[in-house]
């Protein structure tokens, strides 16, 4: 199993931008995807985007494209994800996961994830 610590969480006014970091420790295979889904209150768990280990392939949910980017430097074991234009429905405790298989990421079922961090966002 992989062990996730998120950072960077914080409060920010509609229109900025946050970059939130992963680390990733323990086993993470080549063919591990890694991403972030997010929480807010009241609401479900919205997968937000996800990062094969190699970096090759990405993919986002439509609500965050063309405003946030996932990336990873892997001789760190790090994902981050920057946040760009940000608007108050971003707002919510934010979750780094993990796992080999992609569909797990979306569907709520990946294997590890952190303690997430908060995302706050003001009109």
């Amino acid at each position: 199993q992989v062990q996730l610590v998120e950072s960077g969480g914080g409060v920010v006014q509609a229109g900025g931008s946050l970059r939130l970091s992963c680390e990733a420790s323990g086993r993470a295979s080549s063919n591990y995807y890694m991403g972030w889904f997010r929480q807010a209150p009241m609401k479900e768990r919205e997968f937000v985007a996800a990062i094969r280990w190699n970096g090759f392939s990405t993919y986002y949910a439509d609500s965050v494209k063309g405003r946030f980017t996932i990336y990873r430097v892997n001789d760190k074991n790090m994902v981050y994800l920057q946040m760009n234009s940000l608007k108050p429905e971003d707002t919510a405790v934010y979750y780094c996961e993990a796992d080999e298989i992609m569909h797990r990421l979306r569907d709520g079922s990946s294997s590890s994830w952190g303690q997430g961090t908060q995302v706050t966002v003001s009109s």
